[in-house]
Formats: structure tokens, sequence, C-alpha cells
């Protein structure tokens, strides 16, 4: 059983945020967090566009998120939000299926100008899917996140102390809130 889940909402399998999720599971695994990921991107999409409730697929993907203990909600920002795929599939979510739940959003964008899209844009959704202990996130520009040419990514300091900070406050939470079957 998955203590934490990410919900991938990046349609691209080659963005920087990428580096983010990447750096938030290594993480989390060397604290004793088991981590499955759900790229919303590879969910049917006829199922997430038509809303599909009893699509095998999109149960299957609610069962990891309702037996996990935290979720990671990441997603890159357009047009100042986070992206359609990641709403079309947030709406397929039973209508308390965040509750008592940790929630850390991880977003990534153009410019600092869409840093609030995480408070304005996401949050009220999240409230109303039953989360209650949602953290602040993080949320990073794409210039900061450098592509490697032998693979993966190089993280500026200042982001990585973010991100250990915030992910050091997602696993206390977690076992904060005395969640009875999480083991480590």
């Amino acid at each position: 059983m998955p203590d934490i889940v990410i919900l991938n909402g990046n349609p691209s399998s080659t963005s920087r945020l990428n580096g983010l999720i990447e750096y938030a599971e290594q993480a989390l695994r060397q604290k004793g967090f088991a981590i499955e990921q759900i790229r919303v991107a590879d969910l049917p999409a006829d199922d997430l566009v038509r809303a599909r409730f009893d699509s095998p697929a999109i149960a299957a993907a609610n069962q990891k998120v309702e037996k996990s203990h935290g979720i990671i909600i990441a997603s890159p920002v357009f047009k100042a939000s986070y992206t359609g795929i990641l709403k079309a599939y947030l709406d397929l979510l039973p209508q308390k299926g965040l509750q008592h739940k940790v929630v850390l959003p991880l977003f990534i964008g153009g410019s600092l100008a869409h840093l609030l899209a995480i408070d304005y844009g996401l949050k009220p959704v999240l409230s109303a899917l039953g989360a209650r202990y949602i953290l602040s996130g993080v949320y990073a520009v794409d210039q900061w996140v450098k592509r490697l040419h032998e693979g993966g990514y190089s993280l500026p300091e200042e982001l990585t102390r973010r991100l250990d900070e915030s992910i050091s406050e997602l696993g206390s939470a977690i076992r904060r809130l005395a969640i009875p079957s999480f083991t480590n």
C-alpha cells in the first residue's frame, strides 16, 4: 500500500516538473515512505473527458489515492492555473476523496507571476474534495530547473532547501496525524 501518491498532472513527459517530482520521490523514499505515481496523462483520455466514474483505470487510480496517507499534486502552470487534465481527474475523485490526507502541491511555471495559482486555483478544489491538511507547497520557475545531458535534473540550492522543508513537513504531518496503518 502506498503511503504517498504523486498525482502528476503534467501532459508532457519531458517537463522540468519531473525534476521536482524526482527530487521529492527520492527524498521521501529515503525517509521510508512508499511512493506511487499516477500520471494523469496515462489514464484513458476518453474516460477523463467523458467523466467515466466507472472506468476501471479511474477506479484503480482512485483506490490508490484512497489508500494513501499523503498526496503530492504536481502540475505545470498554464494560463494562470494547473492543467486541465489534472482538473479532469480531480473531478473524478469521490466527494471526500482527499479527506484525512496530507496534501503537498508542487507547481512549476514560466515566471513568478503565477505563484498564487496554488492558493487561488488549486486549494479551493482540494478543500471541496475534503482536504483539510493542505501544506503551502512549492512553486518553481522553469528556468531554475536545468536538464542534465546525462539525464536527470539539476536544482538550485534555494529550491532544494524549500523542497526539503516541504517534504519534511509532509512526512511529519503524516506521522503527527497518527494514521493507524503507518508503520515507519
